[in-house]
């Protein structure tokens, strides 16, 4: 992957220098420290910041067609780039360099904006077409890379990173959004399309952007998709696993085209033991694997690493993510995420990035998107039990159910009740369209108490839930159980969370690309149309994945209890929120200077954790967000830097018509 960056003139033309667009590509330094290039004509700039990946030594960017008149800058991989080529070579298209990029440039030649629909891939990427004098923009199926824009002063701006926007000087400067970050503090992200700051806008999953002078057209080429019970996949669960390891096949094998040798990570879990699996052996057994280590016992999956690793007999890598060092990555990790985080899990990931990039790997594949698309989450099935319950509040089967769902949990009879009243409090009806997530994001919200009474009166007539529902499908409501709790999880936890504060930012933080084949569009289409019982087998959580993994990993893999990505949140900070890193931002007086928070609640907070008291899985939550919010602000808000010119050659490449 790569960083990428653009203007638009819309106003008069002829205001863009490489002075505008050189700050905004040095903030994407870390995402391609290989190469810069630039594209300049009256109407626009575009700016390229590489990862060399794919033809090393040919492929600078910004890549044009054969007379010069459309030009692209990408972020990403487009892996099924070959095929399309030896098509479009068929229809006299010639090509200059060996790039999966060029591809896209001749293929927008043959379709415009349709081409989006050819692509397998990871992508975000800008076309400027100069007849047309019109800006393309498109991202992913499931927005693996980022892309931003922003609009002010007759400019429109594109970026893979805000911090790119915020670089130009041309937008205002930047300011937390209220309502934002109330999303945040219900869904632990915000909902599609939107960022925390003013005026800055994400381009959605799935869209393309078209702009010109005269309009905007927003177009959404693919979603979710979604397959009533009359047109399930009919085969039995057997049939289906081999349907799905064809494809798991295939989606690996693209996803390891590279010019570089590709790694993979090796959590000890199902998902990326399979497919590190198919990598060592069918593709490459000499594959190295890289995974994280914890202090503590409850976090840490060492173990089941060492055991796959021996058992594929690979060159696996072990880094040590210790408290005090997850600690003083935290700011740091926050300006890379650009966003509030309410866990330290991303934490992990932007060192465990750090370390295979000084192992000399630039690409890795990895296990993000199966449990979302295979039925692997407890909110899944706690959602379906609450369904049984609240369907047959008098069965026998009532508590043995919750004791199945969490053995872990169920140790004295208090914590059952506990627990029981946790899963069953304020339910909504089976038939509510948030009914899977609204426990968890009434809980999540908990922590709005934190906030000032000024945050609190601002947002008194606003919901989050209300204006996601405004975005749902319009069938929604009539979707099982299973479907709507999977939408809502890819929707929100995936896209805006997972594959951003966890995935593409942790891992682009340190020049390092995350490849999950799990995401292949063809896998989620294919598993929309397995019947949600196959998914979820009573309480057996990706059913169909253990079955298509059962003849390659050993059952102490494929039938061990799921161990969802954690990281520590109070032993990380306790003792530490005194240091350089942190005071700065976190005094009473800071606090109250941000008026996002009221520093009296912050203060007996951070009272509790100075004195080694528990704190609950609500004030965990809180202690990250306050913290990571209050470092944005000090971050973006107060103190944005601009990069420092490093001694780069830059690539500039200026329309021949303009001189």
């Amino acid at each position: 992957m790569c960083g990428i960056a653009g203007i638009f003139d819309a106003g008069a033309g002829g205001r863009i220098t490489v002075a505008n667009l050189a700050p905004m590509v040095r903030a994407l330094e870390h995402r391609g420290p290989d190469q810069k290039g630039f594209y300049l004509d009256k109407d626009v700039g575009l700016g390229h910041s590489r990862l060399s990946i794919i033809d090393l030594t040919s492929g600078a960017q910004p890549i044009h067609n054969e007379d010069e008149t459309i030009w692209i800058v990408l972020n990403g991989e487009i892996y099924n780039y070959p095929e399309l080529r030896r098509r479009l070579e068929t229809k006299g298209h010639h090509f200059y360099t060996n790039t999966d990029t060029e591809v896209i440039v001749h293929l927008y030649e043959e379709k415009g904006p349709g081409c989006v629909d050819e692509f397998n891939g990871q992508f975000a990427f800008g076309i400027w077409d100069a007849n047309k004098k019109t800006l393309f923009l498109a991202r992913d199926h499931f927005g693996i890379c980022p892309l931003y824009y922003a609009e002010h002063g007759g400019f429109f701006l594109f970026a893979s990173e805000i911090k790119s926007l915020v670089a130009s000087k041309l937008i205002p400067p930047p300011a937390l959004n209220p309502r934002a970050l109330d999303q945040v503090f219900t869904f632990w992200t915000t909902l599609p399309g939107v960022t925390v700051f003013d005026h800055i806008e994400e381009l959605k999953p799935g869209h393309s952007f078209t702009i010109n002078a005269y309009e905007r057209q927003l177009r959404k080429y693919w979603d979710i998709p979604y397959c009533p019970p009359g047109s399930y996949w009919p085969d039995h669960p057997r049939e289906t696993s081999e349907q799905i390891m064809d494809l798991l096949m295939d989606a690996t094998r693209i996803r390891l085209r590279a010019d570089v040798p590709v790694g993979s990570y090796l959590s000890g879990g199902l998902d990326s033991s399979g497919i590190t699996a198919l990598i060592s052996r069918h593709f490459n057994k000499h594959v190295q694997t890289f995974g994280v280590r914890f202090e503590e016992q409850e976090f840490d999956e060492g173990g089941y690493q060492k055991e796959m690793a021996a058992f594929l007999q690979v060159d696996h890598h072990e880094l040590s993510a210790r408290n005090a060092l997850i600690a003083e990555s935290f700011p740091e990790v926050v300006w890379h995420c650009e966003t509030p985080v309410l866990r330290t899990a991303p934490v992990p990931m932007y060192l465990l990035s750090r370390f295979v990039h000084e192992q000399g790997i630039k690409v890795v594949c990895t296990g993000e998107g199966a449990d979302e698309v295979f039925g692997g989450y407890d909110i899944f099935r706690e959602a379906l039990v609450r369904q049984f319950v609240l369907r047959r509040p008098d069965s026998p089967r009532r508590a043995r159910l919750f004791e199945r769902l969490y053995p872990q949990i169920f140790r004295t009879a208090r914590e059952k009740k506990s627990y029981r009243e946790f899963m069953l409090h304020d339910s909504a009806g089976i038939r509510e369209p948030f009914f899977s997530h609204l426990v968890r994001w009434n809980n999540t919200a908990r922590i709005k108490q934190f906030f000032s009474k000024n945050m609190r009166m601002e947002l008194k007539d606003y919901s989050a839930t209300d204006e996601l529902s405004r975005m749902l499908p319009a069938d929604f409501e009539q979707r099982d159980t299973l479907s709507r709790a999977q939408y809502l999880e890819d929707k929100l936890f995936l896209s805006n969370y997972l594959l951003t504060s966890q995935g593409d930012r942790m891992a682009m933080a340190n020049s390092v690309e995350i490849r999950p084949p799990y995401l292949d569009f063809r896998i989620i289409d294919f598993m929309s149309r397995v019947s949600p019982r196959w998914k979820i087998l009573g309480l057996d959580e990706k059913h169909i994945l253990k079955k298509t993994f059962g003849p390659v990993l050993p059952p102490s893999i494929t039938k061990r209890t799921k161990h969802p990505y954690r990281a520590p949140i109070q032993r990380v900070f306790v003792g530490r929120l005194r240091t350089d890193g942190f005071m700065d931002v976190l005094s009473e007086r800071k606090i109250r200077d941000t008026g996002i928070f009221d520093p009296e609640k912050v203060g007996r907070l951070f009272k509790k954790l100075d004195s080694g008291s528990s704190t609950s899985e609500t004030e965990g939550m809180a202690l990250s967000g306050i913290i990571s919010t209050q470092l944005l602000y000090g971050q973006y808000v107060l103190g944005y830097v601009e990069p420092k010119a490093a001694d780069i050659k830059w690539d500039i490449q200026v329309d021949k018509r303009v001189g």
